[in-house]
């Protein structure tokens, strides 16, 4: 009689997917550089109208390289695992799968400094708003940011830098010009929380 294994349910699937996100940023210095870069595309998206296609393209970029950032800590843990010791086909399989990602950051920079050259009237129209979101986006980083880092804090200091983090995000929330934008911020919030949980539990500070 033979036996099947039970596939995983969806809850089960998302779960696992998830812990593999957080499991990149607390571990991949580069994924954590991404995600602060992100909420900065994510304030100056909500901080300026922009149109669909912008918008879209900005998402897409974003995505885009997280994706590429994931694909390629998997691909150097398949090769640690299946290679014990150094050689040199596992080095530039490595180097080529960074390579894709710098690739994609570079064109991304390329792309984002476009948008804003092509919007620069509009900047200058909505200057005050934007100063307004630059004073609390600049301080909602530093946040996240702090929560991603290595350094090892009380737990109560992880959580009043969240909660500080989120109200700031309220404000700039208030003056937003786009919900996706301010979604995507939200959303990154939450990976950085939940990093800095993981971090903690893990007791991977080094």
């Amino acid at each position: 009689m033979s036996t099947s294994k039970t596939p995983p349910s969806l809850l089960s699937s998302f779960l696992h997917a998830w812990e593999g996100l957080l499991h990149t940023v607390v571990t991949q210095r580069n994924m954590r550089i991404h995600v602060v870069a992100a909420l900065m595309v994510g304030l100056v998206g909500s901080g300026i109208p922009l149109g669909l296609a912008e918008k879209v393209t900005l998402i897409f970029c974003v995505l885009f390289v997280f994706f590429a950032e994931i694909l390629n800590s998997a691909l150097e843990q398949l090769v640690d695992l299946a290679i014990q010791q150094w050689d040199e086909k596992a080095r530039l399989a490595k180097d080529a799968a960074a390579a894709g990602v710098l690739v994609l950051s570079i064109g991304t920079v390329v792309i984002f400094a476009a948008l804003l050259s092509h919007n620069v009237e509009t900047l200058a129209v909505h200057r005050r708003e934007i100063l307004n979101h630059v004073l609390l986006g600049v301080p909602l980083i530093v946040c996240a940011a702090m929560l991603m880092g290595k350094k090892r804090r009380p737990v109560q200091a992880d959580l009043a830098l969240f909660l500080t983090a989120i109200a700031l995000l309220v404000g700039t929330s208030l003056q937003s010009k786009s919900e996706v934008f301010t979604a995507l911020t939200g959303g990154l919030l939450l990976v950085a929380g939940a990093a800095s949980n993981k971090r903690r539990r893990e007791k991977l500070y080094t």
